[in-house]
């Protein structure tokens, strides 16, 4: 029996109407955390920082680079604030010393449970 690609695309309009919906999402998620942010002193990249270590504890600066997607420059300007603020720590690497692997702090994973909970409601 001969297998033949399926032919599911979406049309202009739907990839237009999906577009609009992601955008929608996007700003009403900002505006939940915003107050938030705003009394923490803190932006979006932080939050985005706090995020991806809380769901993956040990994390490396390389791998958080990766999936941030920013410069080694903003990475550095956000860990070294999140670090002196005492949300996240950085600890030798196990098995190479030159890797620092990140973790929330008690502190850290309370502001990102709360910024979660207010996306989430």
């Amino acid at each position: 029996m001969a297998s033949f690609p399926t032919a599911l695309f979406l049309r202009e309009a739907e990839v237009r109407r999906g577009l609009d919906l992601m955008f929608a999402a996007q700003a009403e998620l900002a505006r939940a955390v915003e107050p938030i942010l705003a009394e923490a002193k803190l932006g979006r990249a932080h939050q985005r920082a706090l995020y991806a270590i809380g769901r993956h504890p040990d994390l490396t600066v390389g791998t958080l680079l990766m999936h941030l997607r920013i410069t080694k420059q903003s990475l550095n300007r956000v860990l070294t604030e999140l670090i002196e603020r005492g949300l996240v720590e950085a600890r030798v690497g196990r098995d190479d010393r030159r890797q620092r692997l990140l973790r929330l702090t008690p502190a850290g994973a309370d502001l990102d449970a709360r910024l979660f909970n207010a996306i989430r409601a």
